[in-house]
């Protein structure tokens, strides 16, 4: 019951150095929410930016053309070896008719040219080949060719291979800038809630003076740090909110086109919500103790 009543006392003194030092209070929250936008923005930047990269790695895969002397009574044992192949993930046979479909599609009004050849159809019958990870391909049609009946193995040499190293450097640069962000997130809103505790470091001392617990004195500062760093991270939620899902409106068709798709606005707000909660709360709550730290020393 008691200690109730004294958790009940911090959280309503807590509440009552909000408004006791509203000015230091408004600036403290104006931080964390300038610096929360931020580390927000740069969020739903990697996490989408690691989306993408994964939908362009996920279309990679491998044609395997075969012979075209190959008999239908073949196929069957040309998969099975080719399914047993080390990192090997998927085995699709492609009939011709199908291979000509796709390559007029891909190649949208320009394809049409490519109509007047579904009577003879000049292509070979192929398998599409698809790896446990994109970054096993060129590995893999390495140890394709030379399979008898396969006449050529295509998967974008060359091409490939640059395209996993930008996705790679993507997701790194998004990585180590949302680190020091984050870093920096900490540091500049910890050293302005700790402004907002020295001011009234005499307060503290005179509390330490006549008796008071460290535990005592850390209460109501503790919930101070906590309020601090999750009101901050409300208006940056909101604004995120609304702005993805204007961005994702807007582009989200166009992008399609081209077989690339935004994170959906839900649940990737609700994630990111949590998590700046999350990290306004931290980092309020450890400005708010580590400041409090060196008065407690009397």
């Amino acid at each position: 019951m008691r200690k109730m009543r004294t958790l009940s006392r911090h959280i309503k003194e807590g509440f009552k150095n909000l408004g006791r030092n509203g000015w230091m209070s408004f600036a403290s929250i104006s931080a964390v929410t300038v610096t929360l936008l931020l580390v927000g923005v740069f969020l739903v930047l990697l996490l989408n930016i690691n989306s993408i990269a994964s939908q362009i790695e996920d279309d990679v895969e491998i044609r395997v053309y075969l012979d075209k002397t190959t008999k239908q009574e073949q196929h069957q044992q040309i998969e099975e070896k080719l399914s047993k192949i080390d990192r090997v993930n998927d085995v699709r046979f492609v009939p011709k008719d199908e291979g000509l479909k796709d390559l007029i599609n891909s190649l949208g009004d320009e394809g049409k040219v490519f109509e007047s050849l579904e009577t003879e159809n000049p292509l070979p019958d192929a398998f599409a080949v698809k790896t446990k990870k994109p970054q096993d391909t060129p590995v893999v049609a390495n140890k394709i060719e030379g399979m008898k009946s396969v006449t050529k193995v295509e998967y974008g040499k060359g091409t490939v291979e640059k395209l996993f190293k930008v996705t790679d450097a993507a997701r790194n640069i998004g990585l180590i800038l949302i680190v020091g962000l984050l870093f920096t997130a900490m540091f500049l809103i910890a050293n302005t809630i700790k402004i907002t505790i020295v001011t009234r470091g005499r307060e503290i001392e005179i509390m330490k003076l006549v008796g008071a617990t460290n535990s005592f004195i850390r209460g109501p500062f503790f919930v101070e740090g906590l309020l601090l760093g999750v009101l901050g991270s409300l208006v940056p939620i909101g604004l995120l909110i609304l702005a993805y899902q204007f961005v994702y409106d807007a582009v989200s068709m166009n992008l399609k086109t081209v077989f690339i798709q935004l994170l959906p606005v839900y649940p990737l707000m609700f994630q990111l919500a949590g998590l700046l909660i999350v990290i306004g709360a931290f980092i309020g709550v450890w400005g708010s103790l580590t400041s409090v730290r060196k008065f407690l020393k009397v």
